[in-house]
């Protein structure tokens, strides 16, 4: 009994000599150990930095290069409704520029006609004077005095700006005292370019 117990301890301690894993296998573990770490840290890093870039984008977005929906059509032939728009909002903004403000939770898009301090007139068939000098305007398919309630001829008032859409006919703008003259914390920013549809892409003039 004694040699047959003995035998089997034999046999056990080599069994488990025979299990024990090796220098290779060892390094080998601790290679994957240590890549599944490093993984992490470079997975943790590009998530943190795709959410940085994406906060950031959106900042832009919101703030310095807002995206608008056109919607209706007094803004024909320039833009069309449903038309998707970037906008810059640099505070900057000049006589022909087509610019975007809030008005009535909502956001009107026209186009500048003049501003603080000019003279505005426009005659019974639609034709805009500012200063008394016939306004150049090659972006109107069609002249009209529109819907205006204003004296004429208007002068601007400081700070603000006077604005009216391409379609004269079918434009609410600063023609009534229902728009009236856009003041420069409402304006969202200057239509730079068009987007969408494809077909249509380019910049806003």
């Amino acid at each position: 009994m004694s040699k047959e117990k003995n035998g089997e301890s034999r046999k056990k301690q080599a069994k488990k000599k025979l299990e024990m894993p090796s220098i290779e296998m060892l390094e080998g573990e601790l290679k994957q150990a240590q890549y599944k770490t490093r993984y992490g840290r470079v997975l943790r890093s590009t998530i943190f930095s795709l959410l940085v870039v994406a906060a950031v984008a959106v900042i832009i977005a919101v703030l310095l290069m807002p995206v608008l929906q056109i919607s209706g059509n007094s803004m024909e032939d320039t833009l069309s409704d449903g038309d998707l728009v970037i906008a810059l909002n640099n505070g900057k903004f000049k006589t022909g520029e087509v610019i975007g403000f809030y008005f009535n939770n909502g956001i009107l898009v026209k186009r500048v006609i003049a501003t603080s301090g000019d003279w505005v007139d426009i005659d019974s068939e639609g034709t805009v004077y500012v200063n008394g000098v016939r306004l150049d305007e090659p972006y109107i398919s069609e002249k009209a005095l529109g819907e205006c309630n204003i004296t004429l001829p208007y002068q601007v008032p400081d700070g603000k700006c006077f604005v009216m859409g391409d379609h004269r006919a079918n434009s609410i703008d600063s023609r009534t005292t229902t728009v009236g003259c856009i003041t420069g914390d409402k304006i969202v920013g200057k239509l730079l370019l068009r987007f969408w549809p494809l077909s249509s892409f380019g910049l806003i003039r």
